[in-house]
């Protein structure tokens, strides 16, 4: 198939498209900075600039391919509201109508289970769990209306992924913070310590992608995409942090403490317009458990993770040994 990646030159749509190209695909990568997709150009991809504010530029990228996996997003825990807007859900409108426009075949939504987080413990979650009155971040509510309107477009064949806590070579997101806050001394325990989470190793995102793109009859659906493993997340933060050779002085803080703290820096991040060092959605990221039932994704994708967790956070830490 001739498919477009939006988002193309990000973490997740690298790995999304080098999994594409190696199944013989002819793939278009749609970003903003080239820079660090060489390799995936020089395989074959097709760089297309453009910005997902830009609508007539992302219905120009959407001329021509069968398919597109919308990977392009602002995922912060932090930022201007209207900034969200314009990109989770306006860019969401625009491929849309792009896919219309051109007659896409498939369009498949790369979402977050960030959708239903109500701040509290999420145990074995399923894709029934409703929307919350409140939702956790700017990220989480723009991307709940982002899934609306791909759900609302009858005319457009879509599948939405809800990937949890991807990591893995490239992140800058998940495990790079962890790692910068421990070097600092500003990584505190959030709570007991005994929290479970879901994470996703981002090769296994690909995999479920490219299952999205062909399945029969898994059209109109939302799944859950992860490892498949609860993994005690400060049990796995002490072992990275003890491989790299960083002294894991973290100091438990009650949740409820942090929190209020976060809210306080949120509220003077609000005058200042400085990101804030911790937000509440982040103590609740780091503080409670979220598992997350993907027997939806295996019974119906046939998905089944192909890289674990332990083999995850190996290739990962020998990638950001690399890069040094």
């Amino acid at each position: 198939m001739r498919i477009l990646v939006t988002g193309g030159t990000g973490f997740v749509g690298r790995h999304v498209a080098t999994r594409l190209l190696r199944d013989g695909h002819r793939v278009r990568l749609m970003g903003r900075d080239f820079g660090e997709v060489g390799a995936l150009l020089a395989t074959g991809a097709e760089p297309w600039r453009a910005d997902l504010r830009d609508a007539a530029a992302v219905a120009g990228a959407c001329h021509g391919v069968d398919a597109v996996i919308h990977c392009g997003a602002l995922s912060a825990p932090w930022g201007p509201r209207a900034a969200f807007e314009a990109v989770n859900i306006g860019g969401t409108a625009a491929v849309l109508a792009g896919c219309r426009t051109h007659a896409v075949a498939r369009m498949v939504l790369i979402s977050s289970p960030a959708v239903t987080f109500t701040g509290r413990d999420h145990v074995d979650t399923t894709e029934a769990a409703p929307y919350p009155r409140r939702f956790s971040s700017s990220y989480a509510r723009t991307k709940a209306i982002a899934e609306q309107l791909v759900r609302a477009a009858d005319d457009v064949s879509s599948v939405i992924l809800r990937p949890k806590a991807v990591f893995g070579p490239g992140d800058r997101a998940l495990l790079p913070r962890v790692i910068a806050a421990a070097r600092t001394g500003r990584l505190p325990q959030v709570g007991a310590g005994r929290n479970l989470v879901d994470l996703t190793y981002v090769e296994n995102v690909a995999h479920a992608v490219a299952l999205a793109l062909t399945r029969p009859g898994v059209e109109g659906r939302t799944f859950h995409i992860t490892n498949g493993e609860h993994v005690p997340l400060w049990g796995l933060i002490r072992d990275v942090l003890s491989r790299l050779g960083i002294p894991a002085r973290l100091r438990p803080v009650p949740l409820a403490a942090l929190s209020l703290l976060a809210g306080l820096m949120e509220a003077r991040a609000a005058i200042t317009g400085r990101e804030p060092l911790l937000t509440r959605y982040t103590v609740a990221i780091l503080g409670r458990t979220q598992t997350y039932d993907i027997s939806a994704a295996r019974r119906d994708l046939g998905y089944t993770p192909l890289v674990s967790v332990a083999e995850g956070v190996d290739r990962t830490l020998a990638g950001l040994a690399s890069a040094r």
